[in-house]
């Protein structure tokens, strides 16, 4: 009798056996679902194949798969044979920080880690509370954190974190600690090169004013204003003729302080402008819109973020942090730790890209 995927004996079983580990070697982690479309077997006999390979102490099943043992893992991908928990701290769980905590546990999966998420908040003035449980309630080997720098308790926070007895890595934060203002392990975004390279490409196209709009209490705000200090002096025109502004709080005095910001533009010369974030530079275009100014004939735009800027009439040129690459460099820094107690202190700084689309071209008045 002829054997078929569905006997699971025989040369196709030896097959199948060899797809599936190739597939493990490559992955580190396989799903079911996946297998039996690419080998074009019935789910039943994947499990089955996997059954086998686990009373052989080839995998370790999971849900809704398998994955390999610690040891294979790390020979086939690279992985550091560490295990447990990450805690990540953050202060938004609706944006900017779900692309980093995908990143991250893209990074733990790679490695065996598992990843225990908590929000915080901007207006939250301790973080000590959420990172406390997370150490000694809920058992995590390793933090992974974005705290606030400018509460009254930051200093306190960063002397807990500095000496907890787990890992810790500052996410999008860099400190020092005591009285020597030893480094804290972090991973960034270069957001002063983020904010340079804005500023560069409408010098390229012809800018000679470029502004700069920014909310108020922005952790990244600082770096943004440093790089376009930096790039207007290197480009050769001087930052201090052109809106250096910023959009108060809350979003119901947007329009008046918008329309400030636009009557400076005219005011100045300005053409161009870098904003952050996403949602004031689309308020800043519709503003525009409906004051008959022009994007980006009369006035190019240039967001910071890069979340939702594409989606938007006109598309937004947008600098883009590099979000999943930041938690996945994280993860990466933490499993390193756990793996080397002694390793020096790493700091990683990751650096944006530039997206060009409508809202930026060359200037129509000079």
């Amino acid at each position: 009798m002829t054997t078929t995927p569905e006997h699971g004996r025989g040369p196709l079983q030896v097959t199948r056996r060899r797809q599936l580990l190739d597939a493990l070697h490559r992955d580190g982690t396989v799903r079911v679902s996946d297998l039996t479309e690419s080998l074009g077997a019935a789910a039943v006999t994947i499990r089955r194949d996997i059954a086998q390979l686990a009373d052989e102490g080839v995998v370790r099943r999971v849900h809704g798969g398998a994955t390999l043992v610690r040891e294979d893992v790390a020979a086939a991908t690279g992985a550091l044979a560490v295990t447990g928990a990450v805690g990540m701290l953050v202060p938004s769980l609706d944006y900017y920080w779900p692309g980093v905590v995908r990143g991250a546990e893209e990074a733990a999966s790679r490695h065996g880690l598992t990843v225990v998420m908590r929000g915080s908040g901007y207006d939250v003035e301790d973080d000590l509370p959420h990172l406390v449980r997370l150490v000694e309630q809920i058992g995590v080997s390793a933090l992974a954190v974005a705290p606030r720098l400018d509460a009254t308790t930051t200093e306190h926070t960063l002397a807990w974190l500095a000496e907890s007895e787990v890992p810790v890595v500052l996410v999008e934060r860099s400190a020092t600690v005591g009285p020597h203002h030893a480094v804290m392990e972090s991973v960034v975004s270069d957001h002063t090169l983020g904010g340079a390279m804005a500023v560069r490409h409408l010098a390229s196209l012809g800018h000679r004013r470029v502004g700069l709009l920014l909310p108020q209490h922005s952790p990244t705000g600082g770096h943004i204003r440093r790089g376009w200090l930096l790039a207007a002096q290197e480009c050769g025109f001087d930052p201090g003729g052109a809106v250096d502004a910023v959009v108060p709080e809350p979003r119901e005095q947007w329009d008046s302080a918008l329309d400030a910001v636009l009557d400076e533009c005219l005011r100045t010369g300005t053409t161009a402008l870098v904003v952050h974030a996403d949602a004031e530079a689309m308020a800043l275009v519709q503003r525009c819109e409906d004051r008959d100014i022009s994007v980006p004939g009369d006035l190019s735009v240039v967001a910071y973020d890069d979340e939702v800027a594409a989606l938007f009439s006109p598309a937004l040129t947008a600098v883009r942090p590099p979000r999943r690459s930041l938690g996945r460099a994280a993860v990466e820094l933490v499993a390193a730790r756990l793996a080397d107690p002694g390793r020096p202190t790493h700091r990683v700084v990751i650096s944006p890209s530039l997206r060009v689309r409508e809202s930026s071209a060359p200037p129509s008045r000079h």
